[in-house]
C-alpha cells in the first residue's frame, strides 16, 4: 500500500533515506515531514505489519530538463528496500508520485540519478521514464577566501 508518510513512519524513512543518501540526518526528516504540503510530499510504501519498504520524495518544480510544460512533478528521490525490489513496489511508488503531480495540474513528471547509476537507470525506464539528456555537472567556490581567482590559460 502507497500512502503519504507520517510522524510515526520517521525511524523507518531515515533508515531508507540513509540507504539512498547516507548524509540525511533525523532532523531532515523531521523538517521533511513537516514540510508536506502542495509542492513536496513523501510517500510510502507500507509492506506488513506497518514495516515500511520504500518510499519517493515528489515536488514540483518550474523547469525539468526535456520537459515542456510547467510545473514539472519530479521524483526527488526513490528508495525500494533490496528484498523488495522487482516486486512493482517501486512502479507502485512511481505511479503513485505521478497520481500526486496529476492532481496539482501536472501533465508531465521527470527524475534524475547519476550517470553511472545503472541500477537506477533500468528501473527508471523499466518505470516508463524516457532519457531525454545526459549532463556533466560544475561547481566553484566564489567570493572571499576562494582561493585562485585567476583564469587558466586554457580556459580563455
Amino acid at each position: 500500500m502507497i500512502r503519504p508518510a507520517a510522524r510515526a513512519d520517521r525511524a523507518e524513512l531515515l533508515r531508507m533515506r540513509q540507504l539512498l543518501w547516507p548524509d540525511s540526518t533525523a532532523e531532515e526528516v523531521h523538517l521533511l515531514l513537516e514540510r508536506q504540503d502542495a509542492a513536496y510530499a513523501v510517500l510510502v510504501a507500507e509492506a506488513e505489519a506497518g514495516r515500511l519498504n520504500g518510499f519517493a520524495e515528489v515536488g514540483l518544480r518550474n523547469y525539468a530538463e526535456g520537459c515542456v510544460t510547467s510545473p514539472v512533478g519530479y521524483v526527488e528521490g526513490i528508495w525500494v528496500d533490496p528484498d523488495a525490489r522487482r516486486s512493482a513496489v517501486g512502479r507502485a511508488l512511481v505511479r503513485a508520485a505521478e497520481a500526486w503531480a496529476v492532481e496539482r495540474g501536472c501533465t508531465e513528471i521527470a527524475s534524475d540519478c547519476l550517470i553511472e547509476n545503472d541500477a537506477s537507470i533500468a528501473f527508471h525506464r523499466a518505470a516508463g521514464f524516457e532519457e531525454v539528456e545526459r549532463i556533466v555537472c560544475w561547481r566553484r567556490t566564489i567570493g572571499r577566501g576562494s582561493g585562485d581567482d585567476t583564469m587558466h590559460p586554457e580556459a580563455t
